[in-house]
Order: structure tokens, then sequence, then C-alpha cells
């Protein structure tokens, strides 16, 4: 049998444990790229309803999950940020992947979303989302300063796909 499917990029590598305590930088972009969460005005995010929803979904990650938050930009159309996993060792607490805590912040911010919407849309994320481990100080400021800059450069660069990789 041939399979005539694309191959897909393998996005996590694949003998890296992403429970490992460590910092890590996510983008994760809205389905079909649709503005949802607000515009950019002056070089500034201005949040909607559905923004603020995104925001109250990140920061309370670390109520469900063994993670701490850094920088992180809620743009029209997707979002990045910084995301610390701290291992737990507290008997009966459990310890999670990235992937598990990015999909945690994806079904909640959609479930809240959709409660939201008067029309016939649903709202979606992207499938996946993109990662990069943090390795070292340098890089972590270079990545805090790209999601402080991200506003600043959305009107000249928003349609260059390349723009969502740092």
């Amino acid at each position: 049998m041939v399979n005539n499917l694309p191959d897909r990029k393998q996005n996590r590598y694949k003998d890296f444990d992403y429970s490992n305590d460590g910092y890590y930088f996510i983008t994760t972009c809205v389905e079909n790229r649709i503005n949802y969460f607000g515009r950019i005005y002056s070089g500034k995010m201005l949040l909607n309803k559905f923004g603020l929803i995104v925001d109250k979904c990140w920061n309370d990650l670390p109520n469900h999950y063994n993670c701490s938050l850094d920088y992180y930009s809620i743009m029209p159309d997707h979002f990045h940020g910084i995301i610390i996993i701290e291992k737990t060792t507290k008997p009966g607490k459990k310890n999670y992947s990235l992937s598990e805590m990015i999909r945690g912040f994806k079904t909640f911010s959609s479930k809240q979303i959709n409660l939201e919407l008067n029309d016939n849309s649903k709202f979606q994320w992207q499938k996946s989302f993109y990662d990069r481990i943090i390795r070292n100080e340098k890089e972590l400021f270079r990545i805090r300063r790209y999601i402080v800059n991200n506003p600043l450069k959305w009107d000249l660069e928003k349609n260059l796909p390349e723009n969502l990789d740092i």
C-alpha cells in the first residue's frame, strides 16, 4: 500500500523528556490565523474578551500543573509564552509534560471562548504547537526580548510566516 500523505514534521525531540525541569518557549496559533484575541494599536496589544480568556487560562496553569510562568504575549492570532516546568516531589502530586500543559491551556481557553461566541462559529487552536527548549540565560533573554517586542513588529511583519519563529 502506498502512503500518499505528506511527511509530518516531528515537533518534539525524540529522546527528550518534556517533563524535565526547565524553561520552554512555546508558540501556538489560532486555526486559520483568525484574529480572535484583539488588535494591535500603537504597538500595544489591546485584548478583547477572548484575549482576556486566553490571559486568564494561561495564568491559571500553575494552579493545575507543576509549572510557573515567565514572559508571554497574546497576539491577535497567536500566543507566545515561556513556561517553567518544576518537577514536584510532593506525595500524590503528578508531574506533567509540556504537551499536557499546553493541551490543557488550549482546551480550557477553547471551551471558555466557545461559550462566549454568540454565532455558529467555533473557536479552535491549530493542532500542535511550536516549542523550543531554552538552554541558557542568553537564549532566555533573547526570547524574552522577542516576546516583548512582538506587538511592535505586528504591522510591519504580520504577513511573514517566518516571524513566528525566532
